[in-house]
């Protein structure tokens, strides 16, 4: 068993010594160690001027030692301790010394880091970034999660491997995919041949789904409740891009007005998949070709609440060869346009909504944190729960998953490139306001509940919104006075100002704040990446398996060219554009594996680590967890006996970061 020998030197001045408990974590490239007291039996340590030696034994080598952890608590009364440095002695002999020439007061942890200079580009301990992608908000530099600081690491690999683990134990193990391996690029012969790879859970939405996906209600209550809850918007006025006129639609309209006059009076809804338009489909496999469309689609709020299409326009410009499919088109015209829908949206939500505007942006806040905000920082202190694991994760998603050959390759439309292309143009519309729930609800004019009594994405986020907001305030208001504390505040300018500098690049299209000046900015700023890395991400991440696992309803390719003329499609041109077997398999076991829980997972409000010490912050806690127990015992009571029971904002479901 390696042993690490640890030699600590207590400084000289007056009541420098300590009778509290000091522990102490040896950080290395390889692993760490346990958190260790530091004692010696019958033996007074950490006298004033002494230098006291101590073995830490670990299960296996920890590679270089890159930092080390120190931790002080009472004894029985708060006694100060004056560190002057620390040493470690390898198993091999080497000795790496970490100065720190601190008092540490309180309930104290702090992180050393060894005592060699490094310029700012060479410290891999401070989170250094780069540029995965052109156009791409920065990432951390590493190109394996191995590579990464242990601190910010897995805990263990089994964690880590979660694509590639799930994938082929559920798809090739669970769902006996290899009786057919054989023929992974053939079609399915029809759609109830789908359920070969169909495995219904129960208690679960997918079933539902697979009885009702051909519905034109089921196509619109997605754009509320499903997992891309995010595109639908108000149409104040039709585009030119999509000439859809009175006569077109009139049979579904319901209230005898013009369509102009439905339009005004708050009755039409638009989604539009224009960032889209001219992303180069996936061409990885030479002998499947595969398609991508930007569609355009009207929705008509009927006197019953429900959201129905009633045009779909699958190009961006209007032609003879891109006609506007309706509702009174033959039943599989009708029904392959909504597929090419449902299709984009697909791509649109795995992309833009999932990774760009939740893993991305969190770990853009993650490392500005890091390596702006010491790990005493109150703001440190709240964000460190909120920012687990996603690092990790996104690097092992850039590792396995939208990298060459990644499951994006495998699976998807956008894979083999396409997905690179999609999130440099949606980077140039991602501002920081558009981070901000209520601000993006109503800039899509869906924030009135009388008018979209049915959007429980938007009820509930508001909730949610406003509990996280009100515990921020609680904890930016002890410890900030006024709003000069938060000008003054170097640390928390330098976080503000690191997030857009480097994580942004200074995008000029961005938009986000270089530095903050008031509470109420901070209060803003704060709620919404917490709200970005917990909320936002468990809306659009975990009901996946519920909305994608029946395949027709959310295809992640397409293997026909979309129809530019009407009364071409039959179930055998659907059937021929669906995935095929092979690609089917990889998109059912990846959306399986998103969709699941951690390990040991930790939900909205749920602290154990206690980095806050103060009673009033964990009052504020209390007060949070409380709220958020409302929240949840309410959306509970409006789920009870509903067909399609809508909780992917519930508090109870919602983990603390982004960490799947």
């Amino acid at each position: 068993m390696p042993t690490y020998t640890v030699t600590v030197s207590t400084g000289s001045q007056w009541f420098a010594g300590t009778d509290d408990y000091i522990y102490i974590t040896l950080v290395g490239t390889e692993g760490c160690s346990e958190r260790t007291l530091l004692d010696k039996a019958l033996y007074n340590d950490f006298e004033r001027g002494a230098v006291d030696s101590y073995d830490v034994r670990v299960g296996e080598d920890l590679g270089e030692i890159v930092f080390v952890k120190i931790e002080k608590n009472k004894y029985w009364v708060q006694d100060d301790w004056y560190c002057r440095y620390i040493t470690v002695k390898t198993p091999s002999g080497d000795y790496v010394e970490f100065p720190c020439f601190r008092w540490l007061v309180d309930d104290k942890e702090v992180v050393l880091r060894d005592g060699r200079a490094h310029l700012p580009q060479d410290d891999k301990t401070i989170h250094s970034t780069h540029e995965w992608q052109p156009g791409f908000p920065m990432s951390i530099d590493a190109n394996r999660h191995k590579d990464l600081p242990r601190d910010i690491q897995f805990d263990t690999e089994k964690g880590v491997d979660f694509v590639l683990n799930y994938s082929k134990a559920y798809v090739i193990e669970n769902l006996f995919v290899n009786q057919f391996m054989h023929m992974f690029q053939s079609s399915w012969s029809d759609f109830a041949d789908f359920e070969k790879i169909f495995v219904r859970i129960k208690n679960t939405i997918s079933e539902y789904v697979m009885q009702h996906w051909k519905e034109d209600f089921m196509f619109g209550y997605q754009f509320l409740n499903g997992c891309n809850p995010v595109m639908i918007q108000k149409c104040t006025k039709l585009p030119d891009k999509f000439p859809v006129t009175h006569e077109m639609v009139s049979v579904s309209l319901e209230r005898e007005l013009t369509l102009e006059q439905e339009i005004e009076a708050g009755n039409v809804y638009i989604v539009d998949y224009e960032v889209l338009d001219g992303i180069s489909p996936n061409s990885t496999d030479p002998c499947t070709l595969q398609y991508l469309t930007a569609p355009m689609c009207l929705l008509y709020k009927t006197t019953q609440n429900k959201i129905l299409p009633i045009a779909i326009q699958l190009g961006q410009t209007p032609g003879e060869d891109n006609p506007i499919f309706l509702p009174t088109d033959g039943q599989y015209d009708w029904l392959l346009a909504k597929i090419w829908v449902r299709s984009a949206d697909f791509q649109y939500h795995q992309n833009i909504t999932h990774l760009l505007r939740t893993h991305l942006m969190t770990e853009v806040f993650a490392i500005a944190m890091y390596r702006q905000l010491s790990a005493v920082h109150p703001v440190y202190k709240l964000l460190i729960p909120h920012i687990r694991f996603t690092i990790a994760i996104n690097t092992k998603a850039r590792e396995q998953l939208i990298c060459e050959c990644g499951i994006f390759d495998k699976a998807n439309a956008t894979g083999g490139g396409g997905h690179i292309q999609l999130i440099q143009k949606a980077v140039k519309s991602l501002t920081f306001r558009s981070l901000c729930f209520p601000e993006i609800i109503q800039a899509r004019g869906v924030d009135n509940k009388e008018e979209l009594p049915t959007y429980f994405y938007r009820d509930d986020g508001y909730r949610v919104w406003e509990a996280t907001k009100s515990f921020v305030s609680d904890v930016v208001h002890i410890y900030y006075a006024s709003d000069e504390t938060v000008q003054e505040d170097e640390e928390i300018q330098a976080f503000i100002k690191d997030a857009c500098s480097f994580g942004m690049q200074d995008f000029d299209y961005c938009e986000f704040p270089k530095s903050l000046k008031t509470r109420k900015e901070l209060i803003e700023y704060l709620t919404a990446v917490v709200f970005t890395a917990s909320s936002q991400h468990a809306a659009i991440n975990f009901g996946q398996y519920d909305w994608y696992s029946w395949i027709p309803n959310a295809p992640s390719t397409m293997r026909r060219p979309p129809p530019n003329k009407k009364g071409l499609a039959n179930v055998n041109l659907i059937i021929e554009s669906l995935p095929d077997r092979g690609r089917s398999s990889w998109h059912l076991g990846a959306v399986w594996a998103l969709s699941q829980y951690q390990e040991g997972e930790l939900y909205l409000g749920m602290y154990p680590d206690e980095h806050f010490i103060e009673k009033p912050v964990k009052a504020a806690m209390e007060r949070f967890r409380i709220q958020l127990t409302e929240i949840s015992s309410s959306i509970k009571k409006r789920n009870d006996g509903k067909k399609l029971p809508y909780y992917n904002m519930s508090p109870d479901k919602i983990p603390n970061s982004v960490a799947t």
